[in-house]
């Protein structure tokens, strides 16, 4: 963050402070959204090193948070003003940029796959759908439900194996095979009290099929 002004370290260790929690953004004009006020949640806010007017800070967001809109926020509070000079994303959900590979590691994968046929350099780089889906509660389907999920009816409480995380009516969730593959996502219909009580009845309505139709046999 570029500040406008000369501001010492404690005033703006004690701006930051102000600014965990839930705060209220506004996108900037130059934004793919609809311009509204609405909330987001800053995790932590932590001040790293000061050179001159220039602020390195590192900041946990919920996601959708602007965070040039939050310079402009800080510089705003601080009376000085501020803009946003760069931004580096170090993370998003479960992935760290620790996992990145670069642009040049995909070409030569896909070119030692398309030319000698070993796929093994893209299998350590293709990550497997299902990776991204270890953020959601997951509700494990018996084999038998599967091809009727994968083309669009709705999982019915008799098809559930199992579940984890925390089920709430209405949250979205994964379903996946008993081997840990993906079939959809859906919204629960049932929180995980009602799911341990009832025995029939909608569990989840599909909302998006993930697994191609035919992967496992019809059976109905």
């Amino acid at each position: 963050m570029r500040l406008h002004g000369d501001v010492s370290r404690d005033k703006i260790k004690s701006c930051f402070d102000m600014f965990q929690g839930e705060i209220y953004q506004k996108p900037p004009v130059r934004s793919s959204v609809k311009r509204r006020l609405r909330t987001r949640r800053i995790y932590y806010l932590e001040l790293l090193e000061i050179d001159g007017r220039d602020v390195l800070f590192r900041v946990g967001c919920e996601a959708g948070t602007y965070i040039r809109k939050l310079c402009y926020d800080i510089g705003e509070i601080l009376g000085c003003g501020a803009h946003m000079k760069e931004l580096r994303r170090t993370r998003v959900s479960t992935f760290t940029e620790d996992e990145c590979v670069r642009v040049d590691d995909i070409f030569d994968a896909y070119m030692s796959w398309k030319e000698s046929g070993d796929e093994s350099m893209l299998r350590r780089i293709v990550r497997p759908m299902e990776d991204a889906l270890t953020i959601l509660p997951q509700v494990i389907v018996k084999d038998t439900a599967v091809e009727a999920i994968c083309n669009g009816a709705d999982l019915a409480v008799p098809g559930i194996v199992a579940f984890t995380g925390d089920i709430r009516e209405g949250s979205l969730v994964a379903i996946l095979t008993v081997k840990g593959e993906g079939v959809a996502l859906g919204l629960a219909q049932l929180s995980a009290e009602k799911l341990l009580e009832k025995e029939k009845g909608i569990a989840v309505k599909t909302e998006r099929v993930l697994m191609q139709p035919g992967t496992y046999p019809r059976v109905w």
